[in-house]
């Protein structure tokens, strides 16, 4: 339930709101708005008997949200979630934030390098798998804490904010240490226990759908995070699986209108991994943006042929460098526009 105060409810009209939900035995979450707050009812199993509250000053109406992800909903807040990074970087503002980069972290000259030419090309996000989640375990799982540590050397040299994904809840306090953004990749979508965490854990959470899940199931997992208190959720359309096998995965790109219409989280495309294959990673991606995205995640390397991870799907830096060309048109013609390229570094020479 939502109680909705009138825009000139005093500071103490809020608070006898709260204390009243709190006396029916809900927990009140104050949500502060440019014109008016709003309170959330959270802990009702079902409709709340909503007299007392409606009789209370400055309250302008009483909203039963019908959906069982109740804080991730439009009806819960209405403005749209704005995740800001620490370089500057905002999710969810009218802006088209890109990430990029390998998808495993494989030596100090691959990331460094690499990094600059993202900068260069305009992207202001790094992504790099430090854990890697493999469905084969005869495959590269990755560098653990060392890709960390040279993620965070690829930040303090180009500026980049840091998304890596956690797997489990030991790698998760790892990367929560490094990263901007904790990454909980498809497999882990519906792992609850590991969401709960990050949830507490105090970073931004970029939240992909699972291979199998619904748009509601998508919205059900994040509701976890916003429960545990975190509001910096950014949700990643990463395609699910589908019957034909020319691509890797089906990129559902009518799951980025459903959730905009759902839910005032901010939500990115993954075309690297909705497709698996590289002469379809531009187009999709293309078409992501143009179908309302507030951001991409794209896998770029600096020799896919010698990727230890899905090279299959990883752009060369000349072709990421076209594709921001090209999705820069089409988010000025839509009304969007990139985010700000990060300024040069100071004091660092770029790598080639």
């Amino acid at each position: 339930m939502l109680v909705v105060m009138r825009h000139d409810a005093t500071a103490a009209e809020i608070d006898a709101v709260v204390r009243t939900i709190n006396e029916l035995g809900y927990e009140a979450r104050p949500i502060p708005g440019k014109m008016r707050t709003a309170i959330g009812l959270i802990g009702n199993d079902g409709k709340v008997n909503s007299d007392r509250i409606e009789a209370l000053n400055g309250v302008l109406e009483i909203i039963h949200v019908s959906q069982q992800y109740k804080q991730v909903s439009r009806e819960w807040r209405e403005e749209p979630t704005i995740v800001t990074l620490p370089n500057g970087t905002r999710i969810g503002a009218g802006e088209v934030s890109v990430m990029a980069g390998p998808c495993s972290v494989e030596s100090e000259a691959q990331i460094i390098g690499i990094a600059h030419r993202l900068r260069e090309a305009g992207a202001t996000i790094l992504r790099g798998g430090a854990f890697k989640p493999r469905t084969s375990p005869y495959s590269f799982q990755g560098m653990g804490e060392d890709g960390l540590k040279l993620l965070a050397k690829a930040r303090e040299e180009t500026g980049m904010a840091i998304v890596t994904e956690a797997i489990d809840p030991e790698s998760l306090e790892l990367v929560a240490q490094y990263a901007d953004i904790v990454q909980i990749g498809a497999r882990n979508m519906q792992n609850f226990s590991l969401l709960r965490r990050a949830g507490r854990a105090g970073k931004p959470v970029l939240l992909k759908r699972g291979m199998a899940a619904t748009v509601k199931d998508l919205l059900l997992s994040a509701e976890y995070l916003l429960a545990e208190g975190n509001h910096n959720v950014i949700l990643c359309e990463r395609g699910v699986r589908g019957f034909d096998t020319h691509t890797r995965n089906l990129l559902d790109l009518t799951a980025i209108p459903v959730v905009k219409s759902l839910s005032h989280l901010p939500i990115i495309a993954d075309p690297s991994h909705g497709t698996g294959l590289r002469a379809k990673v531009i187009p999709m991606a293309r078409a992501a943006v143009a179908a309302g995205a507030d951001g991409l995640m794209v896998e770029v390397h600096p020799d896919p042929e010698r990727a230890l991870s899905d090279g299959a799907q990883s752009l060369y830096p000349d072709q990421f460098r076209e594709l921001m060309q090209q999705i820069g048109v089409i988010a000025e013609a839509i009304g969007q526009r990139l985010v700000a390229p990060l300024p040069a570094p100071q004091g660092a020479a770029a790598a080639g």
